[in-house]
């Protein structure tokens, strides 16, 4: 018998013998029981992070509040990117801790968090309104992405203990699925229930919290064996706090104006943060070297099936979370309009037009998934990423106003090779380092999901208003002029910066009814400001500038899906599992 059979032989019988321990120990189902708990814990921490992103406008209403007001666009900006921020900034801390004092304990700990959370942001948002009740849901929005942290930090990892390692990749391809499809769920979730109460929005997560909380008390155990004696390290893990939480805020506010600016690049606060996080960053990395017990080990950056993977997912994050952004303006602000749909329609019809993309990755998530265990991920993740670039390239080629059809059938390959990436991905990385650093290798892992998405909304949002910027004045102004809006209030308008445009699209407002000041509303001739605020005028005159702008965004998301490409296939050849069964 050939010797590569006798190792697979043996190779076997030692994942079937540590499968018939499981079974003894937490029974035979207990691997489905781990599955299905993080798959809702996942599930609903995603659906949470992108909920609201729809459901704003009806948020504000509610509570009485112009999100576009100039005081209030950070107001808008902290509540929309604040669960991202605090769930970057310590899922790599907590994924440390559950090496140290337990995975599944701290999994429990952060659903109750959760729970907590959700619960209170319902309770503020039937008993506040005003300035007072945005900033405490702020506040609790902060709380539930702390809980959420701990969601995102055990879920790979619990599952990664539960199963076999023949079996990941088929556990990934669900759990994945869910961690991507609850960003695409809660798009449309927040339109629909939106529209029937926007209370229910925060509401939807209380059930799933507290239910989630109990059963992951009641029927989550411990697998991994927690190496005694570790110490946490303390200076490490403020470093790296700080970092993030400088760099993340810095890139927040740069979506702001600064003086003329159409960016907060040049504001020297967010000049001065960014720096600081980076220098933190660089403290970070050496404190790690010299440090017993490091809150993350450098040296599994040397495992090149890791680091591969590390970086094709961080640069596939930047390209997918910015796309979810640039469709939801462009079908908002130009394309639904331009059919005769509403601008306080736009946001839910959004929703339901992006799901040939959620269509897509339910069919190659699972699929690639199952198949990567057998034959490796490298293959499946590389495709995956070349089908995105076709993807990108494609989007660039259509119109402002498109055949939905042809848009349909881009966004489901776009689906299919987001999902023939995840899964397949999320396994090699997992598999390829030692059990007791799998917490912190999954904190990691999220870490860069979601620094990837705060990066891909300042890189697309700043490239697609440059691409507007260009152009965007001189047809503000003349489309203005034309429809007899005096030229004092055209002028002002049309230098406003253009993510003042890109927010009232995003929100599913009229722009222009929000950017005319009511005084010169009163003076305009009835039928020009029909035209004015016609489902029509806008696009039409937004068209031309954003399609530039759209070119810019496409060009650097295929460009940095064909590097993930490469860094996938990189990675090298199936492993053989040894240690980390």
């Amino acid at each position: 018998m050939p010797e590569n059979s006798i190792n697979e032989t043996e190779e076997s019988s030692s994942y079937d013998a540590k499968e018939r321990e499981r079974e003894l120990k937490f029974g035979k189902n207990y691997k489905w029981i781990a599955l299905s708990n993080t798959t809702l814990g996942l599930l609903m921490a995603t659906i949470d992070s992108s909920i609201l992103i729809i459901s704003l406008p009806a948020i504000f209403n509610g509570l009485h509040i112009n999100p576009l007001a100039p005081g209030n666009i950070t107001l808008l900006l902290w509540l929309l990117l604040g669960y991202i921020i605090t769930s970057s900034a310590v899922v790599v801390t907590i994924g440390r801790l559950s090496d140290i004092f337990g995975r599944v304990k701290l999994y429990n700990l952060g659903f109750a968090i959760f729970a907590i959370g959700s619960t209170m942001l319902y309770v503020v948002s039937y008993t506040m309104t005003g300035v007072n009740a945005v900033i405490m849901l702020i506040v609790f929005r902060l709380l539930q992405g702390f809980g959420g942290g701990f969601l995102f930090a055990n879920s790979t990892a619990i599952i990664t203990d539960a199963f076999p390692a023949k079996q990941r990749g088929s556990a990934m391809g669900i759990n994945q699925i869910a961690g991507i499809l609850g960003s695409l769920i809660g798009l449309i979730v927040g339109g629909v229930l939106s529209a029937i109460d926007w209370h229910l929005i925060f509401l939807i997560s209380v059930p799933v919290g507290i239910l989630g909380t109990i059963w992951s008390y009641m029927a989550l155990h411990e697998i991994a064996s927690i190496k005694k004696g570790q110490k946490l390290d303390i200076l490490g893990n403020f470093t790296f706090v700080a970092a993030i939480v400088l760099i993340l805020l810095s890139m927040t506010y740069a979506l702001l104006p600064y003086n003329s600016n159409n960016s907060g690049w040049s504001n020297p606060y967010v000049m001065l943060g960014f720096a600081l996080g980076i220098i933190l960053l660089a403290l970070f990395v050496l404190i790690e070297i010299k440090v017993k017990d490091p809150m993350f080990t450098l040296g599994l950056f040397k495992i090149r099936a890791f680091a591969s993977g590390m970086l094709s997912l961080f640069l596939a994050g930047i390209a997918r979370g910015g796309l979810q952004f640039m469709l939801i303006i462009w079908l908002q602000g130009i394309w639904l309009p331009l059919h005769g749909v509403s601008f306080n329609n736009t946001p839910l019809q959004a929703g339901i037009d992006m799901t040939p993309m959620l269509l897509g990755f339910l069919i190659a998530g699972p699929i690639s998934g199952h198949l990567s265990d057998k034959y490796g991920a490298r293959i499946f993740s590389t495709m995956g990423m070349l089908i995105n670039v076709v993807g990108f390239v494609m989007l660039a080629t259509l119109p402002a106003n498109f055949n939905f059809l042809d848009f349909a059938l881009i966004i489901f390959g776009l689906g299919i090779g987001q999902g023939m990436f995840a899964a397949p991905n999320t396994t090699a990385v997992m598999n390829a380092v030692p059990p007791d650093k799998r917490g912190a290798t999954a904190g990691m892992r999220a870490t860069f999901m979601n620094i990837s998405f705060m990066f891909s909304i300042v890189i697309f949002f700043t490239l697609l208003a440059l691409g507007l910027s260009s152009t965007l004045t001189h047809t503000l102004y003349s489309g203005l002029i034309a429809q007899n809006v005096p030229p004092s209030a055209a002028s002002l308008i049309s230098k406003l910066p253009p993510s003042s445009t890109l927010f009232a699209a995003l929100l599913g407002y009229n722009p222009i009814k929000v950017l005319l000041p009511s005084n010169v509303t009163a003076n305009i001739p009835a039928p020009n400001y029909t035209t004015l605020t016609s489902t029509q005028f806008f696009p039409n005159l937004i068209s031309s500038p954003f399609i530039a702008g759209m070119h810019k965004v496409m060009g650097v998301a295929a460009i940095m899906t064909f590097i993930a490409a490469i860094a996938s296939f990189m990675r090298g050849k199936k492993p053989a599992n040894n240690a980390n069964n």
